[in-house]
């Protein structure tokens, strides 16, 4: 037990502006986990590095290894780019601290989350020093393909016997107030590229041609005017988005040989990736036949439904936010892909995090006192948990 007297908590949000000043574009470190390695390491963490290809991730322990009660924290450095520097009213590394805002690239997005959680787990091991352990995960590849980020963390644990019993991933959680929302699952996300070739020729012979557009345009209608379902115990209807048509003709008088699209579904635990394809796959084999055309199809799953069902974990973390912030979260499954869905096939995992109004916006900025009120939320966890019978 560290001494009251000689203690000094680590301030979240100085550790925040630390990394906001990390110029850590995807697939760049930008020196923030050189930072968090050593800030950790100093702190009684042993620390490993997990780098793979391009990306450079971070594994941080507390404690034994082979106990079987550990606390897991994960969390991303990486930022995506700045957009039109010309656009921001501030530096985007710069970390400016103005009308009770921190502004930055990341600064909600999330290495706020990162400083929170942390900060929260230093001071927790250096003051009251857990009967168990706790692993600090963070990534250079969550904005990114996310292929050798958070994915190369579990490969590296597994081959050296590290576990997580629970996972808190410190993602933006709330649409608008602290608080609010806590995530418990995630929906699928799949992505499909499709080329219609037909005969190109000159628009005023339109029967010599056999124009691709008509048939790209029916496919879509029809995936597009499809209803995926109603939505299930815990997540919304699944959806599907039209995001581009294309054929790359400037002239009017000419019949295209190609037209591509791209769709993306968002799907829920009714479906899996491979039943979507095998659905998207059946649609164009049907307007083919129909027009007389080929179409060619290429599938990316980006990852899979999946849900920590409520229970245990949480209603511990709900728990500690209704007592920080007076408001019961709600469990949701919304939003898009994080890397919680790599870890829920290694341990249950809920993400809890800040308000993500201004992730990815020029100006981006996070409320200073809500670091604070985070790391408050991560501290009362990590005492729950290891306090509980």
């Amino acid at each position: 037990m560290t001494n009251s007297t000689d203690f000094q908590p680590l301030d979240p949000q100085q550790l925040t502006a630390d990394l906001i000043r990390c110029a850590s574009v995807t697939p760049e470190e930008g020196g923030a986990l050189v930072l968090l390695e050593k800030l950790l390491s100093e702190a009684g963490f042993e620390c490993s590095r997990a780098d793979r290809g391009e990306v450079s991730n971070l594994i941080a322990r507390w404690g034994d290894k082979a106990h079987p009660k550990t606390m897991g924290f994960n969390g991303h450095t990486d930022v995506v780019p700045i957009g039109d520097a010309a656009a921001w009213t501030v530096d985007p590394f710069g970390a400016e601290e103005k009308d009770g805002f921190m502004y930055g690239r990341g600064a909600t997005d999330m290495k706020s989350g990162v400083a929170a959680f942390v900060a929260a787990a230093v001071d927790y091991v250096r003051t009251t020093p857990p009967e168990g352990a706790v692993l600090i995960t963070i990534t250079g590849d969550e904005e990114g393909d996310a292929i050798d980020g958070t994915t190369a963390i579990l490969d590296q644990m597994a081959a050296e016997g590290e576990r997580m019993s629970v996972c808190l991933v410190g993602e933006p959680t709330c649409p608008n107030e602290m608080g609010e929302m806590i995530k418990i699952g995630r929906r699928g996300s799949l992505s499909a590229w499709f080329t219609v070739t037909g005969v190109q020729g000159h628009s005023a012979y339109p029967h010599r041609a056999n124009n691709p557009l008509n048939a790209m345009a029916r496919l879509m209608d029809r995936l597009a005017s499809h209803e995926l379902d109603q939505g299930t115990e815990h997540f919304d209807a699944s959806t599907l988005a039209v995001v581009t048509i294309d054929t790359g003709n400037p002239a009017t008088n000419v019949i295209p040989a190609q037209a591509r699209s791209t769709v993306n579904i968002r799907f829920n635990d009714a479906h899996t990736g491979a039943d979507l394809s095998a659905w998207l796959r059946a649609e164009a084999d049907k307007v083919a036949e129909a027009f007389g055309v080929t179409i060619d199809m290429t599938v990316k799953i980006s990852g899979e439904s999946f849900i920590t069902p409520p229970g245990a974990l949480s209603d511990l973390v709900a728990a500690a936010v209704k007592a920080e912030t007076g408001r019961m979260p709600e469990l949701s499954t919304t939003g898009g892909t994080s890397d919680a869905r790599f870890i829920k096939s290694h341990c249950p995992v809920v993400e809890i995090g800040l308000v993500g109004k201004t992730m990815h916006q020029v100006d981006e900025r996070v409320d200073i006192d809500q670091i604070h009120q985070l790391k408050a939320i991560y501290s009362r966890i990590l005492n729950d948990y290891f306090t509980a019978d």
